[in-house]
């Protein structure tokens, strides 16, 4: 059976604009929700971790490890590292993509749930560390990027630049991210070593 799709039509700036704008709302209803829900524990999980901020020290450097096979991939498939990319590649990097996507989703809901975004000063009078405003903010503006990902993958029409702007953008957030918090963690406090791991 022959394909008989329409072939893309001509290049617009209009679909990046739109996808910029639209991950700029989602980032910032994150950050408004983050700002006015009262956060709690209930309602998160910590998958058999002794605490909710080990379950997100793991799952984190998970997705550090899967963002990093992101870069690897995306660089061999558009020929900037090795030779050819094997077939299997692409698909290869779809999915550790998707499962970076659903880590990221559910350490995120975590984060916002039971910490919301943190400024200014906390209930008990000390002020909220520069660090955690920044890991806050790059966090809302993850699933800003998200947006803006999902949207250059599937775009027809915009232009050639846009996808890898795109991908670059939300690895840089995602690594940005995974350093404030997993980095920061195992820097202050040294890689888990309970009992049960």
């Amino acid at each position: 059976m022959a394909d008989h799709a329409a072939p893309p039509g001509p290049r617009s700036l209009s679909v990046p604009l739109g996808a910029f704008t639209a991950g700029a709302v989602v980032a910032v209803l994150l950050g408004v929700l983050g700002r006015v829900h009262d956060p709690t524990l209930d309602q998160t999980t910590d998958l058999g971790f002794r605490t909710v901020i080990e379950m997100k020290v793991v799952l984190s450097t998970v997705i550090g490890v899967l963002v990093l096979l992101q870069l690897l991939s995306a660089l061999w498939l558009y020929g900037w590292i090795g030779g050819r990319a094997p077939t299997w590649l692409g698909t290869a990097h779809r999915v550790s993509g998707t499962l970076a996507l659903l880590l990221a989703v559910f350490v995120g809901y975590s984060c916002l749930w039971a910490l919301g975004l943190e400024v200014g000063t906390l209930h008990i009078g000390e002020a909220v560390p520069l660090r955690a405003v920044v890991h806050g903010v790059l966090g809302c503006a993850v699933f800003g990027a998200v947006v803006v990902k999902l949207v250059a993958v599937r775009a027809r029409r915009a232009p050639g630049w846009f996808l890898p702007v795109a991908g670059g953008l939300l690895l840089t957030l995602l690594v940005a991210v995974v350093l404030t918090s997993a980095g920061w963690y195992v820097a202050e406090r040294g890689w888990l070593s309970h009992g049960g791991y």
